[in-house]
C-alpha cells in the first residue's frame, strides 16, 4: 500500500510539475517529496537521499523510518518519502478499534441475543430466499420490499444497493466489451480484406505471396482469438441460448489444414477418426482449444510424426517432438508461463484451460523431454 501511495504521489507531482515548473512537491505529515535538478542546488534535500539510485528503499531519517521511492525523469530526480511510523500508528489504532468493536458487539449480541432470536429467524429466512432469487441483471432490485426499518430491513436495503452497483458494473462491462469488439474487429477486418485483395494480385512473385499468406494467417488467428476472448469475457448464464453442436472431426480437419504450413518436411501427420463426436460449444472456442494442441505438436516436432486421434469423448494429439521438462509439466497451464523451449507468449494453454473450465472439459498433458508429448482433451461436460 505504501509503495502504491508513493507511486501515485510521484506521478501526480510529475504531472503537476509538467504543467507548472514552480509547483511544490507534497509536504504532509505522511508524505514528503523532493525534486533535484542538476545545477540548481540541493540544499533542501537530505544528503542520504542524494546518494540513492532510482528504486525503492527503507531508510531512517531523524529516528523516523521512511519508505522511499526514487524516480528519474530526464535530468530531474524525484524523491518521495512515506512516514512508516504514522502508518504503523494508524494500523495499531485501527486494530485497537477493531478489537474493541468486535468485543463490544460480542457482549451486546450475547446480552440481547436470546430476546431477538425468535423475532429474527423469520425475517432472515425471508431475506435469504429473496437474496438467493435476486440477480444483478434485474431492472429494479426488490430485496428490501416489505421489510421494516430494523436491522434486517437495513441489510435488505444494503443488498439492493449492492445489486444496483452490480447492475451498473455489468452495464459498463457490456459497453466496454462492445467498444473493444468494434475497435479490434474493424482494423482486423480491414487487414483481412487487404490481404484478400493482394492474394488476387497475379503480379506478385512467390516470395511476396508467401509473406502475404503469412499475414493472412496471422490476421485470421487474431480474428479468432479476439472472438474467443470476447466470448470468454461474457459471463455464461443458465438462460443463454443453447449453443449449436460442433462436429469435432470437422474442426480437427480445418485446424490441421490451417496449420499444415508448420509441419516440417521430415514430419509425418496421421489422423485417425475412430468416432465422430458432436458437442455443444461455440465453434470458435472449440477451434481455439484444438488449434493450440495441434499447433504445439506441429511447431515443436522438427522430425518424426504427429498422430491425431478422435474418440467418442476424447481428442488425443501425440508427437515425437522436443517434449517438456518434467519440472515444467505442472506449470504449462499457468498464464504467461513459458517453457525452456517455448517460442510463444505463454497465453495459449492458459486460454485452453479457461475454455475447458467454461465447458467442463479437461486437458491432460503427458510429456518426456526429448521424446515427445501426448495431449488429451476430454469432453467430460458433454458426455
Amino acid at each position: 500500500m505504501m509503495d502504491e501511495t508513493l507511486r501515485a504521489e510521484i506521478e501526480d507531482y510529475m504531472s503537476r510539475r509538467s504543467r507548472n515548473p514552480n509547483s511544490l512537491p507534497p509536504a504532509t505529515i505522511s508524505v514528503r517529496g523532493y525534486v533535484h535538478v542538476p545545477g540548481r542546488g540541493a540544499e533542501n534535500i537530505p544528503p542520504e537521499l542524494l546518494r540513492l539510485n532510482p528504486g525503492k528503499y527503507q531508510l531512517t531519517l531523524a529516528n523516523i523510518p521512511y519508505r522511499v521511492a526514487v524516480v528519474d525523469q530526464g535530468d530531474e530526480r524525484y524523491v518521495m518519502l512515506f512516514n512508516e511510523m504514522r502508518q504503523r500508528q494508524r494500523e495499531e489504532l485501527f486494530l485497537i478499534y477493531l478489537v474493541a468493536g468486535a468485543l463490544i458487539m460480542t457482549l451486546v449480541s450475547a446480552a440481547i441475543g436470546w430476546w431477538l432470536a425468535g423475532r429474527v429467524v423469520a425475517p432472515v429466512a425471508t431475506l435469504a430466499r429473496r437474496v438467493d432469487k435476486a440477480r444483478p441483471e434485474d431492472e429494479v432490485p426488490d430485496v428490501a420490499k416489505g421489510f421494516s426499518s430494523d436491522e434486517i430491513g437495513k441489510l435488505a436495503r444494503v443488498f439492493d444497493g449492492y445489486l444496483r452497483r452490480m447492475r451498473a458494473f455489468m452495464d459498463r462491462e457490456r459497453a466496454f466489451t462492445a467498444d473493444v469488439s468494434h475497435e479490434l474487429r474493424t482494423p482486423l477486418a480491414i487487414i483481412q480484406g487487404a490481404v484478400e485483395l493482394m492474394e488476387e494480385d497475379d503480379s506478385l512473385d512467390e516470395k511476396q505471396q508467401k509473406r502475404i499468406a503469412r499475414v493472412g494467417r496471422a490476421a485470421r488467428q487474431m480474428i479468432d482469438l479476439t472472438a474467443a476472448l470476447l466470448l470468454m469475457a461474457r459471463e455464461k448464464t443458465s438462460d443463454e441460448p443453447v449453443e449449436q453442436e460442433c462436429d469435432v472431426c470437422d474442426v480437427v480437419r480445418d485446424v490441421v489444414e490451417a496449420h499444415r504450413y508448420l509441419v516440417s518436411a521430415t514430419t509425418n501427420v496421421e489422423i485417425d477418426y475412430r468416432s465422430r463426436p458432436r458437442i455443444s460449444a461455440e465453434r470458435t472456442l472449440l477451434s481455439i482449444v484444438i488449434a493450440n494442441l495441434i499447433r504445439n505438436a506441429f511447431t515443436y516436432t522438427e522430425s518424426g510424426s504427429v498422430f491425431i486421434q478422435v474418440d467418442d469423448n476424447c481428442l488425443t494429439v501425440t508427437d515425437t517432438g522436443r517434449g517438456i521438462h518434467e519440472e515444467e509439466i505442472g506449470k504449462v497451464f499457468q498464464r504467461h508461463f513459458k517453457g525452456s523451449t517455448s517460442t510463444g507468449a505463454g497465453i495459449g494453454l492458459s486460454l485452453v484451460k479457461r475454455i475447458c473450465d467454461r465447458y467442463g472439459w479437461e486437458t491432460v498433458i503427458d510429456s518426456t523431454e526429448g521424446r515427445g508429448t501426448a495431449a488429451q482433451l476430454f469432453f467430460i461436460g458433454n458426455s
